[in-house]
């Protein structure tokens, strides 16, 4: 059966999964952004809906702390007899594991897990309980570690031992994401090496024992550095699982690049139908690819609209690190930001920011706003964010004691744009393509006018680009004294 990749769009990168009966569960990482690891739930693997947030609750992990890229990093989810557990890495913190019966229902306390090194991972095989990450051993040299855990209490109940030096042995490199499963008489060794970016793959190696030794597979299962006019890039760091029907998958990180490797809605989630020969893991013709042929049972689903509902907070919504829940008000029909004196701009700020992860390439996003300030500096409306250091803003704004329509940029050279705005309430409008925003306004629903065109942020603007684009509302003044702005947001795909 036909299906199309990516199968989770947008910023979705590092992806994980488990089986519990007919249901599919997956997480991905979530950097700096509050709630943390997404879970989204298919019972087809190819028609996801997001059901909650692993990291949930203020006190759970330092969110205030977590600077652009840091925070939260590479889960892996398992299931165990009836129970979920979560591993990930948490800039500042370290290794944690966290547990639930119910996925969409919370998720215990963080345990500090006894192992350093990142991208844990968890095995649970024949009553006993291993831990995995990419530790380095006595030579220093890059490698998979494992150990022995304790999976409620962190605790090691074994040293950990270097496993694996990637498929270099002598000069392995960005060896990561690593995951061991037993399949057979077999223990299977996955590992991503080479960078996440154009050079990404996805490595293996096994044992007839979960210490190994280790032999490699010799060359990578799964890489797009040489495969041209696929459409995809940067395939790598993936997690194997076994459907229902005893066949196998693999999920995985790509990119629908906008040049390059790079895209500016991030590392996005793809599966692929897995073979065996020779009793090693095949993936098609080892490269990833946008439209796929696999052992489906259900045909996959255009992606519907995603509308919001103001009675509650709902999981799709991100906020930037720990959010200040007073500036946020949840009327049932209308959202209430009330302005921060925290900037978008503020490495380690926390405005007031309400985002969600951009759906497509394609897509429209509507801010209905009601909205006049009253001091300079004040400032409502969307973003188009990727970072603190570059991002746009579509606003109503205060300056020199006049409001205005104004779109900036900060990051990158761009002259700011600004009309008169009118009292009341104004339709923002961006109508997002794979090259470009189109800003449109209206105020006091009269007809839709152009404000601007603009190009989406590149490898450049974005650093390492381990997040992706965001659009959202915000609200800043200069002074906590600014009155709140009343929005409604429509995201529309095609």
């Amino acid at each position: 059966m036909l299906y199309e990749n990516p199968i989770i769009r947008g910023f979705n990168p590092d992806p994980s999964i488990c089986r519990a009966g007919k249901d599919y569960y997956l997480v991905t990482s979530s950097f700096e952004y509050f709630p943390g690891i997404p879970v989204y739930r298919s019972t087809d693997l190819v028609n996801w809906r997001q059901i909650g947030n692993c990291i949930n609750r203020d006190d759970q992990l330092p969110y205030e702390n977590a600077a652009a890229g840091q925070g939260m990093w590479a889960p892996t989810i398992r299931y165990h007899e009836g129970m979920f557990f979560v591993t990930a890495t948490f800039q500042g913190f370290g290794n944690f594991i966290i547990h639930s019966q119910d996925p969409a229902a919370g998720w215990s306390d963080p345990v500090k897990a006894g192992m350093s090194g990142i991208d844990p991972s968890l095995l649970f095989d024949e009553g006993r309980v291993y831990y995995c990450t990419n530790q380095r051993g006595e030579d220093d040299l890059e490698a998979i570690s494992l150990a022995e855990i304790n999976p409620f209490t962190g605790e090691l109940l074994s040293p950990a031992r270097v496993i694996w030096h990637g498929m270099s042995e002598d000069r392995p490199q960005y060896l990561e994401a690593p995951h061991v499963y037993h399949i057979g008489s077999w223990y299977y060794l996955l590992a991503a090496e080479g960078g996440t970016r154009f050079h990404h793959m996805i490595t293996a190696a096994r044992s007839r024992s979960v210490f190994g030794p280790y032999e490699s597979c010799g060359r990578p299962i799964l890489t797009n550095r040489y495969a041209e006019n696929t459409g995809v890039a940067g395939s790598g760091h993936g997690d194997l699982v076994e459907d229902q029907n005893g066949r196998w998958w693999i999920i995985h990180l790509a990119t629908r690049p906008d040049e390059g490797w790079y895209s500016h809605l991030g590392r996005e989630t793809f599966l692929l139908p897995v073979s065996w020969e020779n009793e090693w893991p095949v993936i098609g013709d080892g490269a990833s690819h946008i439209l796929c042929d696999g052992p489906l049972w259900e045909p996959q689903k255009q992606t519907d609209s995603w509308q919001a509902d103001y009675n509650y907070c709902q999981p799709q919504w991100l906020f930037l690190r720990k959010p200040r829940w007073e500036n946020y008000d949840f009327q049932g029909d209308i959202l209430q930001l009330t302005p921060s004196g925290d900037h978008l701009s503020d490495p380690l700020g926390r405005p007031t920011f309400l985002a969600l992860r951009q759906m497509d390439e394609n897509c429209t996003v509507e801010a209905e706003m009601d909205f006049d300030p009253v001091c300079d500096g004040s400032e409502a409306g969307l973003t188009i964010f990727i970072a603190d250091y570059g991002y746009y803003t579509f606003c109503k704004r205060r300056e020199n004691s006049k409001n205005w329509l104004s779109v900036q940029r900060r990051g990158g050279v761009f002259q700011p744009i600004r009309i008169p705005a009118e009292d009341g309430t104004v339709l923002l409008k961006i109508t997002a393509s794979k090259g470009a925003y189109l800003l449109s306004y209206a105020f006091k629903g009269d007809t839709c006018c152009k404000m601007t065109i603009v190009p989406p942020f590149s490898e450049n603007d974005a650093g390492k680009g381990f997040t992706g684009t965001l659009i959202g509302l915000y609200a800043q003044c200069k002074h906590d004294s600014e009155k709140a702005a009343k929005m409604k947001i429509k995201v529309s795909l095609p």
